[in-house]
């Protein structure tokens, strides 16, 4: 009898899972620019693309402080494949009602909502499969391959809606969506995603879910330096996730409504994220991550938020928004480098 091949595993099962996100990202991305198009086109107001921003991340922000503790009680791998699969059952609702003539700005804002509450759940589930799939030393370039995978579909998605929408139309966009999420789904159906071993510390926080949740919470006031970083990533993303959510409604107030002056701002950043990603993935990031997350914070705010508040044309707007995006995956991956470094060391200890 011929034996059966093994999964992928390892480093190569990490990036076949990242090639199908790299594709997913892209249809997700081509998908949201025809439906911002088609909102503005619908509404003529600012006020809704703010709104679309805002009931996705909402969400998201809510069932963050629990969706740790069900991601370390679930499958992993079940939690990333059934969230992409939500994304693409999203798609197909808004595809039905467009396609019917029956799409709405509303329809935007409860999918949006829907797949918010989902995206919850997976990121934890990524962040925490990377700890079993790869090495530690692998952790920081992981972490900018995800970057990369994000930013280049930034710069791309917008380009290749553009001239998708002329060609085939919203519906056939939401089409190239839908497979996308497929494509991603058989890639984590191919690979192998180890379940973590249960360590000491992971039989004291068991129990029922309220426990589970209070016990991550518990976990960071004991030690000093995880809170610390906690409070400054919170607080920097309470007012970055406020001046995202008024980009599109701030461009296009100063710009007398012009889509083009924001598309080139938004491939802007893409490319700045771009470029930051593959700077992580061959450099690693700096040797203490921390300084790689407080310096990258400061700076991102000053040549990024501030820069872009004070702009009042494309050049120094595309300027704050490539700087931005290009420290942002030094930012994240060093700070992913550290709560993931800590959980090894935890682990270890529990052995």
């Amino acid at each position: 009898m011929e034996a059966i091949p093994k999964q992928p595993a390892g480093m190569r099962a990490f990036t076949i899972v990242w090639i199908g996100q790299v594709i997913s990202l892209l249809g997700t991305g081509m998908t949201s620019f025809a439906l911002i198009v088609w909102a503005w086109q619908k509404t003529g107001s600012a006020t809704a693309l703010a709104l679309m921003t805002f009931f996705y991340f909402g969400p998201t922000v809510l069932l963050s402080p629990i969706a740790g503790a069900l991601v370390d009680r679930w499958n992993r791998k079940l939690v990333m494949m059934l969230s992409d699969l939500t994304a693409g059952l999203t798609t197909v609702v808004l595809l039905i009602l467009f396609a019917t003539d029956q799409l709405q700005i509303w329809h935007l804002f409860v999918a949006g909502a829907f797949a918010g509450a989902f995206q919850a759940f997976q990121w934890p589930a990524y962040s925490a499969a990377i700890t079993t799939m790869i090495p530690k030393e692998h952790y920081a370039r992981a972490s900018g391959m995800l970057s990369l995978a994000e930013s280049s579909s930034n710069i791309a998605a917008p380009l290749l809606a553009g001239i998708l929408l002329t060609v085939i139309g919203i519906a056939g966009v939401m089409l190239i969506d839908v497979s996308t999420f497929l494509v991603a789904i058989a890639a984590l159906l191919w690979v192998h995603i180890p379940q973590p071993a249960l360590t000491e510390e992971g039989r004291k926080s068991q129990g029922s879910l309220w426990a589970e949740s209070v016990y991550g919470f518990r976990y960071i006031f004991e030690r000093a330096s995880l809170l610390g970083l906690q409070m400054v990533f919170f607080a920097s993303n309470l007012i970055s996730t406020l001046g995202f959510t008024l980009l599109a409604p701030l461009i296009l107030s100063r710009t007398g409504n012009n889509a083009v002056i924001l598309g080139s701002v938004q491939s802007a950043a893409g490319i700045g994220g771009v470029i930051g990603g593959l700077l992580l993935s061959i450099w690693g990031g700096p040797k203490r991550k921390v300084h790689g997350v407080l310096l990258g914070i400061t700076f991102a705010s000053l040549l990024g938020e501030l820069l872009m508040g004070l702009g009042r044309s494309l050049y120094v707007w595309a300027t704050a928004a490539f700087s931005a995006a290009l420290l942002l995956p030094i930012i994240n991956g060093s700070n992913q480098a550290i709560w993931q470094a800590k959980r090894e060391l935890g682990a270890t200890k529990g052995q």
